[in-house]
């Protein structure tokens, strides 16, 4: 133990050890508590560094130059500069709270009342889980008065003392235990499993934007099929997400192996594993959501056996995850590109068929600025359909959407034009204008260095002085031309991709 506190206390920031350093050194007690000292013993990067003292926030504010105190919990931000040898130093803030002893939760959500201890075991009894409930001081004393350090080496969520209190005094902890069991890939103890579906139900007492923020942690962890799973068995996802509820044992057959439910999930599973951002994850998720509202039996297809059809699926998904998305009150400009990402899913399936043209529409209906992201949500659906890619079809989408996506061989590449013709070189607007335009693109396109201002204003005064004849053979010189060179380039593209045009 004292090897391991000692290996802990090197792995502490120096802005944190200013700040427990400082208490101690006017006399109070200082710890760092929760979730750091988890993560440290875990080997794991904290995200948060949180410490508790016997000192009152008074006092706490009196003791450091800079603070900021906003709040009814006691919790003050002790501004630390992070590098004091610049003019204006960034400042790295610190949460310093005093002990705490909490009364009664009548709202499920936050203590009635808040009152400052002097003794580190009252803060500790009133935390959620073992693993939680630690603390470490600046020496490398670890007080771990409920097992955590048993719990994490046994791979367990337990709760502090009584589970049914823990969760009736703040009923996110019912999420909260899932997403720790999500992220860590631990085990929740029987006595705490059995709690949380006895209290499912509490957590609609608690406000949307608290379930939203703990549903992105278990979306953007490693293992987000699991925790969505989990809140589905432990009753929960029917409070906070029934819609993708309703794809449970919803059969679709044909190339799929999973019902809908279970493609989702699977879809999900493999953005993550892509390590995904946020609003991929989400439209993974999502995109599929509509097809139980959808779902017809056509006796007719299959040759007479007959299929499952979800006609208009897309549609439907997008209008139910636009109001999901509202209702956990995301970030406009991220539900409005989750809707349209579940919206477009089902640009084309068949490679053979597909037009240019109608990749272009798809385009222009997405956005240049999501079509690679539209392409990651496709890419997840097939993984979630069959457990593995299609590689050939998706390397023919890649290809066709770079051919649409790139600049088409034309003169609007010459760094001059026909504004400049006229204004700056007084050639008239006319056939012979296209006709020098098009022979000034052939030469470019044979040499591209010669695509300067200075050679193609000499150069145009040069085909300025001959014939209309004799330029409008030089412009089909260029169509031609153009016409090669457009086509190796997509040559060059699709081979890129290993993919025949």
């Amino acid at each position: 133990m004292e090897t391991l506190t000692k290996n802990l206390i090197s792995k502490i920031p120096k802005e944190v050890s200013h700040v427990t350093q400082a208490l101690e050194k006017a006399g109070f007690e200082a710890y760092l508590v929760g979730g750091c000292v988890r993560d440290l013993i875990m080997k794991r990067e904290p995200n948060d560094w949180d410490v508790t003292t016997n000192a009152n926030p008074e006092q706490i504010i009196a003791l450091f130059e800079k603070t900021v105190y906003e709040n009814n919990f006691g919790t003050v931000g002790v501004c630390v500069p992070k590098d004091v040898t610049r003019e204006t130093p960034e400042y790295e803030i610190i949460e310093v709270t005093p002990y705490r002893i909490e009364t009664e939760y009548s709202d499920f959500r936050h203590p009635d009342q808040v009152k400052f201890s002097s003794k580190i075991k009252d803060d500790l009894k009133r935390r959620d889980f073992t693993i939680n409930a630690m603390a470490l001081d600046s020496k490398g004393h670890l007080i771990d008065m409920f097992e955590g350090l048993k719990d994490i080496e046994n791979k367990t969520i337990r709760t502090v003392g009584e589970a049914d209190e823990r969760f009736t005094e703040d009923a996110l902890r019912l999420v909260r235990a899932i997403r720790f069991s999500t992220q860590l890939n631990f085990t929740i103890s029987h006595e705490t499993t059995e709690s949380i579906l006895k209290n499912s139900e509490l957590i609609k007492k608690i406000s949307t934007e608290r379930i939203r923020d703990e549903f992105i942690k278990i979306i953007m962890s490693e293992n987000p099929m699991i925790g969505i799973s989990m809140l589905s068995r432990f009753g929960l996802l029917k409070n906070i997400i029934p819609e993708l509820e309703e794809g449970i044992n919803c059969e679709q057959k044909g190339e799929h192996i999973y019902d809908v439910f279970d493609h989702i999930l699977h879809a999900l599973g493999h953005a993550a594993e892509k390590n995904l951002p946020l609003d991929i994850r989400l439209s993974a998720l999502f995109h599929d959501i509509g097809k139980p509202r959808t779902r017809r039996w056509d006796g007719s297809k299959a040759g007479g056996k007959g299929k499952y059809t979800f006609y208009g699926h897309e549609v439907v998904g997008a209008r139910m995850v636009k109001k999901i998305m509202e209702r956990l009150k995301f970030p406009k400009d991220i539900s409005e590109k989750v809707e349209k990402l579940v919206r477009y899913h089902m640009f084309f399936s068949d490679t053979e068929t597909i037009t240019l043209s109608a990749v272009r529409r798809v385009i222009v209906n997405v956005g240049k600025e999501n079509i690679w992201d539209l392409m990651q949500v496709r890419e997840c659906d097939r993984v979630g359909m069959k457990k593995k890619e299609a590689p050939y079809r998706l390397r023919k989408y890649h290809a066709m959407i770079e051919e649409c996506l790139r600049d088409p061989i034309s003169v609007s590449q010459l760094k001059i034009d026909g504004k400049i013709l006229m204004n700056e070189l007084n050639i008239q607007a006319g056939p012979k204008m296209g006709f020098i335009l098009n022979a000034l693109l052939e030469e470019v396109l044979d040499e591209p260095s010669k695509n300067v201002r200075e050679y193609l204003d000499v150069r145009v005064k040069e085909l300025n002085a001959l014939s209309d004849n004799e330029l409008k053979s030089l412009g089909q010189k260029a169509k031609e031309k153009k016409e090669i060179t457009e086509e190796e380039e997509i040559k060059k593209l699709h081979a890129k991709h290993g993919v025949s045009k």
